[in-house]
């Protein structure tokens, strides 16, 4: 069986996906979360695994999007420690070091380091993409920032760990499927869903009352555009329990007669953050 990553081999979701497997099924590395997505509507893999927040930067958006634009069921949610680590050629020292490339929100996570020790910063399209591209070139002066993991695939040294200003930095990662291949016994703890609300005074008040009428409690709300609809917006809202439970029926029930459009993402068990 195999799973779907976006990223260059050694990319955090990788970290995140062999630690969620166990290292039992094999992770597919596709260069965007777009490509993810039409991996598994076209059954190349069997799951599909990509960040939807950050600790520290919030929502990776494009991601909460696709969900919007593909029927898939989210089956679980996979919180990973992100720990940046200087990456160099073998035998590298840190006082030898003047420039680093990496992801710019990696780059900006790490920035007082950099400062610290006079270090340049040169932005590359991603963590592990920058690892990749470090061990093919020949500067003994340079450094990428990434995980752990590219020091074994691309024969670095890691000069030093958890370089981040910030070490309580989390990223939330979701593992999904086609919607005929949820578990059967899947544990259903934490919900997902999309809504859009109409146009009127007090038109989210109104969804946001349902939630509160039947005493459920709301854990992440956030609006997304819709881009085939200038100015409108649906809302990504989490909430625990599932949709399995009569109290949380009854409330979708009343919450689809104010508004446009309901759509459930899953229903999954509480990943241990």
């Amino acid at each position: 069986m195999k799973a779907a990553f976006q990223g260059t081999n050694g990319a955090y979701s990788e970290v995140a996906l062999n630690k969620y497997f166990q290292n039992v099924i094999e992770g597919t590395g596709y260069n965007t979360s777009e490509e993810v997505f039409d991996a598994l509507k076209t059954h190349k893999v069997d799951y599909g695994f990509l960040p939807i927040e950050n600790s520290i930067v919030g929502n990776v958006n494009v991601n909460l999007d696709l969900f919007y634009k593909y029927n898939f069921q989210i089956i679980d949610e996979v919180y990973l420690p992100i720990q940046h680590c200087l990456l160099a050629h073998p035998g590298t020292k840190l006082k030898e070091i003047k420039k680093v490339y990496s992801h710019p929100v990696a780059l900006d996570q790490c920035r007082q380091f950099f400062i610290k020790y006079g270090i340049e910063t040169i932005v590359d399209y991603d963590t592990a993409g920058s690892a990749k591209n470090l061990s093919k070139r020949e500067e003994k002066d340079a450094a990428s920032v990434a995980s752990s993991l590219c020091a074994k695939y691309y024969n670095l040294d890691v000069v030093q760990t958890d370089i981040q200003q910030v070490k309580n930095n989390i990223t939330r990662f979701c593992v999904f499927v086609d919607k005929d291949k949820v578990p059967s016994d899947l544990v259903k703890q934490k919900t997902s869903l999309i809504f859009s609300a109409g146009h009127g005074p007090g038109a989210l008040l109104k969804c946001l009352e349902q939630f509160a009428k039947y005493d459920i409690n709301l854990t992440k709300i956030e609006s997304r555009p819709i881009p085939e609809n200038p100015f409108a917006y649906v809302f990504h809202v989490d909430f625990l329990g599932n949709t399995d439970d009569d109290n949380i029926a009854r409330c979708l029930q009343d919450l689809k007669k104010v508004t446009g459009m309901i759509k459930i993402l899953g229903s999954y068990p509480i990943g241990k953050k």
